[in-house]
């Protein structure tokens, strides 16, 4: 309940419904990440879940598809902040990997979940590989909420066709976003989000012009 209150007082711009609902899931993610880093990723149940956050697994189920999506803390993607409008309307620099650099930043640095959630995710991830690959799975299957975020951005840079394919671009979102969460999870959750995404790029580019 503690955990319930704070977050509600620390979201006062959203509705009352939604810092519920934001509240609870944080609760269920804090409650995974105790149970595992406790007793291991096989031995902890949705059940055990459930118990120590005080929810029927009917509730879970209306946030996570599965345990390692609590442990993750996978939600939505972010895309009515003023980073994705930004990005949607050219911004911030007009350049497209670069400006993709700044989205996968935002992404990860203002995570819904907090940024000590996300440290926590990574740093039992680096126990748990098959945590990666659902990671990247579960991006995979929800890409499709990028697809609007990548159209605007397109038909805007440009009179004309655009001059890249949405789904080159989306996949290149997606691929930042994995590569730069597994550099970050090999650095024992160390660093910034921007150093991590920075490196990756930097990497990319290399990879290209090589």
């Amino acid at each position: 309940m503690h955990l319930v209150q704070n977050s509600l007082l620390d979201e006062p711009a959203l509705g009352l419904r939604e810092r519920k609902k934001r509240a609870r899931r944080e609760a269920l993610i804090d409650a995974t990440h105790r149970l595992v880093a406790e007793h291991g990723l096989d031995a902890v149940t949705v059940e055990a879940i459930c118990e120590e956050a005080g929810v029927s697994a009917r509730t879970f189920f209306n946030y996570f598809e599965t345990k390692d999506d609590a442990v993750l803390g996978h939600t939505p993607w972010p895309l009515d902040s003023a980073a994705t409008e930004t990005f949607a309307t050219g911004g911030p620099t007009g350049h497209l990997l670069a400006d993709l650099q700044t989205l996968v930043s935002s992404f990860l640095t203002d995570a819904p979940i907090g940024r000590q959630r996300v440290a926590r995710a990574l740093e039992l991830a680096a126990k748990e590989p098959r945590l990666l690959a659902r990671h990247l799975a579960w991006m995979e299957q929800h890409k499709g909420q990028l697809s609007a975020l990548i159209e605007r951005r397109l038909q805007d840079s440009t009179v004309g066709a655009p001059p890249y394919s949405s789904e080159i671009v989306g996949s290149t979102l997606l691929f930042l976003t994995h590569a730069t969460f597994m550099r970050w999870d090999a650095a024992g959750g160390t660093g910034t989000a921007d150093e991590h995404v920075a490196a990756v790029v930097a990497d990319l580019r290399s990879i290209l012009t090589d």
